[in-house]
C-alpha cells in the first residue's frame, strides 16, 4: 500500500494538469506490449506505423528507458498546468543536459533490450537526447497527434467535473472519487494493491492530479524532479475505447434512441458543453447540437449555464435509461 500524508494546507495547494509526454509514454509501452493492452481497432490501426518507426528512428533507444515501473523523466517532464502542449514537453526534453540524461539511463536502462548493440550506441553518444527527441516528436506526431484534440477533450471533461466535485463536496470527495482503490484514513490518501509501498509526505507541497486516458487503475510519481503526482483513469475513457459495449442494456439503448444520441446519453456521465462532447466523441458540432436539442425535448437532458459555457447533463429519466432500470 502506498500512503500519502496530506495536511489541509496540501489539499489547498493541489491542482490538476495535462501531460501529453506522459501519454505519449503510456502509449508507446501499450504499443511495445509492457502495459496495457489497446483496444483491437486502435491497435491494429497504429501498429504499421509503430513498427515502421522502431526501423526508421531511435525509437527502440527511447523504449529501452522504460520498464513496469517507470522510466527517466527527461522523456516525460512535470507539466505545468492545462495547457500543457507537446511543444512545451518537447522543449524541455530537448534541453535536458547529457549529463543528467545519462545518470537516468543509468538506472533505466537495465532490461534485456537496453543491451542491443544499436540502442547501447545510441545511449552511449553523445547525442543521445537529441536522437532520442526526434523520435519521440516522430512518434508524437504519426501516433498520438491525430486524436489528441479527442482525447484532450476527455480529460479536460474529466477535470471540469472534479472541480465541480471540490466545489460540492471537498477535495477529500473528489479525490475518493479517483479510483476505487483510494480511500483516505486518518489525514492521508491510501492507494490499495499498489506495486509501491510506503509513505510520502506532501509537506506543504499539494498534489498534483493527472487524467490520462491510458491508465486503467493508478500511476504516481513520489520522486524529484517530480512533484507528488498521482495520474488515473479519466472519466469517458470506457465510452472511447468501446468498453461499453460489453454491458447488455446497451444493446437496446441505440435502437430505441439512435447510435449517435446513445453515444452522446452514454458521454454525460458528468456535465459537458457541446464542443466538448463534439471534440470528445470526434462529431460534427451541428450534428452535436442537433441530437442535444432532441434528447432535451424528450426529457432525457436539461442544460444549465455555466459561465461562458452550456453545459448538458441527464435527467433522472436520463440517468435510468442509461442504466438499464427505466
Amino acid at each position: 500500500m502506498l500512503r500519502f500524508e496530506v495536511s489541509v494546507d496540501d489539499l489547498l495547494r493541489s491542482r490538476f494538469a495535462l501531460s501529453p509526454a506522459m501519454d505519449l509514454c503510456f502509449l508507446l509501452a501499450s504499443l511495445a506490449g509492457r502495459d496495457r493492452p489497446l483496444p483491437r481497432a486502435t491497435a491494429t490501426r497504429l501498429l504499421p506505423a509503430f513498427e515502421r518507426l522502431r526501423r526508421e528512428s531511435e525509437l527502440d533507444a527511447a523504449l529501452a528507458l522504460h520498464s513496469s515501473h517507470g522510466g527517466p523523466n527527461f522523456v516525460a517532464p512535470p507539466p505545468r498546468g492545462l495547457n500543457q502542449s507537446w511543444a512545451d514537453d518537447l522543449a524541455v526534453i530537448r534541453a535536458t543536459p547529457l549529463e543528467a540524461a545519462r545518470r537516468e539511463f543509468a538506472t533505466t536502462a537495465l532490461g534485456p533490450s537496453a543491451r542491443d548493440p544499436h540502442v547501447r550506441a545510441v545511449l552511449d553518444s553523445t547525442d543521445a537526447v537529441s536522437r532520442i527527441a526526434e523520435a519521440m516528436d516522430r512518434a508524437w506526431h504519426e501516433l498520438l497527434a491525430p486524436d489528441w484534440p479527442q482525447l484532450r477533450a476527455i480529460c479536460e471533461r474529466d477535470v471540469v467535473h472534479r472541480v465541480g466535485v471540490i466545489g460540492e463536496h471537498g477535495w477529500i470527495t473528489a479525490i475518493k472519487g479517483l479510483h476505487p482503490s483510494i480511500t483516505w484514513q486518518a489525514g492521508g490518501i491510501e492507494i490499495g494493491h499498489f506495486p509501491q509501498v510506503g509513505t510520502v509526505r506532501l509537506a506543504g507541497d499539494g498534489l498534483l492530479l493527472i487524467p490520462s486516458v491510458f491508465v486503467r487503475n493508478i500511476a504516481a510519481h513520489t520522486e524529484d524532479p517530480w512533484p507528488r503526482t498521482l495520474i488515473y483513469g479519466a472519466r469517458g475513457t470506457a465510452a472511447l475505447w468501446g468498453e461499453q459495449e460489453t454491458t447488455p442494456q446497451l444493446d437496446a439503448l441505440p435502437a430505441l434512441v439512435g447510435r449517435a444520441r446513445a453515444r452522446l446519453l452514454l458521454a454525460l456521465d458528468a456535465p459537458a458543453s457541446t464542443s466538448h462532447l463534439a471534440r470528445s466523441l470526434a462529431m460534427a458540432p451541428g450534428a452535436v447540437g442537433d441530437h442535444l436539442a432532441i434528447l432535451r425535448g424528450a426529457g432525457l437532458l436539461v442544460r444549465a449555464r455555466s459561465g461562458r459555457s452550456v453545459l448538458y447533463r441527464r435527467t433522472p429519466l436520463g440517468e435510468a435509461l442509461v442504466a438499464g432500470t427505466g
